[in-house]
């Protein structure tokens, strides 16, 4: 029930209901939704989002387990205690090796001694089996070349927590991408402007101009997104300063700008002011259909342009996309943005699955129904497939949860600390082409782990009857100790050795 102010760009400390003022909050991190939303009396507001504009206050209604952060929180924790650990092979086999040599190396006495009543022969063969026998290269197989990929991955931006999460990247079937900061760059961005033909201002120079003027005066992140076009455009600096700025908190801005009224805002601003919007209607509603923000621009009543704004796709995204794709991933965009911006974004870089309007608390639970194919929220019925080893990427804290549920949770570096924490792979330059390079790090560290254990075993199979003396009956050649001892050592070596080659291998190339 307390009465809470907060100032331009203070975070939000709890849940609440705004009761006097207006602003425009970044909910992205919780929502998922790319574009800031104007709040006024009535609106409720988000613990640990951000205030971009505007003062006000709020009453608080949730506080502490209570609001939506620690509600998130709380699924993270239950995420993460619910995975089970991979159960290694190559440490089972380690675990029952040494009381097998031990045992065969005392039949391999006894049948020596007793069948040969020779005890040289009994004791060399007993000693050379005890020497041979190596478990140092069946236990430095796995945790070499884990160790050895793990350095490459934090060579090429890729923090990898630990080698459970090494070993599954590879067995990946679905990768599932966040849409905002993830697969786009997270902020609003100008991608489309038009001018009225034949009026005043049709000149796109000159009507950027003072659009960029009105512009300069608002804090407001679309107006932000209009100045910085302006000036990638060619517009000179300084801007002409307004001789009255007003700006109306949902509908738009508008100012004098040399002796001209500069309008700028939505449709239905524009229509309070009987201002014709029909020759730019046909666009803007393309626009929408995008996903993207159509902002109009007036002057002196008059419609002279239409501005594009959207959160724009990352340069890497689509070609990502493409190569996970041949890489034979099933790729699904999980975002709790708008179905129509969503689509629109995955029909940009190649995503045929969407799952947009979705919440952070149903996240985790999306991921789940991925894994197993059971769940009404994401029915699939061309998916039959059951128990998928599922990705997820992402950057904010709606995010965490399904980044905890996931088998393998792949945050995005420049995003929030939760996701980071609750994510089992950390790509440092937020480039969604560290996923694929991820990926191909861990088929070629498991490959390697496979060569290693191939080795070691073969060695071992190889070598053991060598020492027992099984080919004494036959051509009555026993193995010299000496040479079952360097054996043992180059057996170690090899391993080791063949773990390092992965510090050569061409992660671009996918190969060494």
């Amino acid at each position: 029930g307390d009465i809470v102010l907060v100032r331009p760009g203070e975070k939000i400390p709890v849940d609440g209901e705004v009761i006097s003022g207006s602003s425009t909050i970044d909910e992205s991190m919780i929502t998922g939704e790319s574009i800031p939303i104007t709040k006024q009396p009535g609106d409720e507001v988000i613990g640990a989002t951000i205030n971009k504009t505007g003062s006000f206050q709020f009453q608080a209604t949730r506080v502490g387990k209570d609001t939506a952060l620690a509600q998130i929180v709380k699924l993270v924790q239950e995420a993460q205690g619910s995975k089970a650990p991979i159960q290694k092979l190559a440490d089972q086999v380690t675990g029952w090796f040494v009381p097998a040599v031990i045992a065969i190396a005392i039949t391999t006495f006894i049948l020596w001694f007793n069948f040969m009543g020779n005890l040289t022969l009994a004791t060399i063969t007993t000693v050379s089996v005890l020497i041979i026998a190596c478990p140092c290269a069946l236990g430095l197989a796995t945790p070499t070349s884990v160790t050895v990929g793990l350095g490459k991955g934090a060579e090429h931006g890729i923090l990898i927590k630990g080698a459970e999460s090494l070993e599954l990247a590879h067995q990946i079937q679905t990768i599932v991408l966040d849409k905002t900061g993830t697969i786009t760059q997270g902020k609003p961005g100008v991608t489309d402007f038009v001018t009225v033909q034949g009026t005043a201002n049709h000149n796109e120079i000159n009507l950027l101009r003072l659009a960029a003027a009105i512009e300069n005066r608002s804090e407001h992140p679309l107006a932000e997104a209009i100045v910085q076009y302006a000036e990638s455009q060619g517009v000179e600096k300084p801007l002409p300063e307004p001789e009255r700025f007003e700006a109306i908190a949902g509908s738009g801005v508008q100012g004098v700008v040399s002796d001209q009224l500069i309008q700028i805002g939505t449709q239905r601003w524009m229509d309070e002011f009987h201002i014709e919007t029909l020759p730019l209607h046909g666009q803007k509603v393309a626009w929408e259909d995008a996903g993207k923000t159509a902002v109009f621009i007036a002057v002196n009543g008059k419609l002279e342009g239409l501005i594009g704004i959207a959160d724009r796709v990352k340069p890497s995204s689509e070609a990502a996309v493409k190569t996970l794709q041949r890489m034979g991933l099933e790729v699904v965009m999980l975002t709790g943005d708008n179905q129509r911006t969503a689509e629109a974004i995955a029909q940009q870089v190649g995503i045929n699955r969407v799952l947009a309007e979705v919440r952070p608390d149903q996240k985790a639970a999306v991921i789940q129904s991925l894994q197993t194919g059971k769940n009404s929220l994401i029915q699939n019925p061309k998916s039959k497939i059951q128990n998928r080893i599922v990705a997820m990427v992402g950057d904010g804290i709606n995010d965490a949860p399904a980044l905890a549920q996931a088998d393998v949770g792949l945050a995005i570096g420049t995003g929030t600390d939760v996701a980071i924490a609750a994510s089992d792979i950390t790509l440092i330059s937020g480039d969604l082409q560290g996923i694929i390079t991820a990926i191909r790090l861990s088929r070629a560290t498991m490959g390697n782990i496979r060569q290693n254990l191939f080795f070691a075993f073969a060695y071992n199979v190889a070598g053991i009857p060598l020492a027992a003396g099984i080919l004494f009956p036959l051509f009555g050649w026993l193995l010299n100790p000496i040479i079952a001892g360097a054996a043992m050592a180059f057996s170690s070596v090899s391993v080791v050795a063949n773990a390092l080659r992965l510090r050569q291998f061409q992660l671009q190339s996918n190969r060494f």
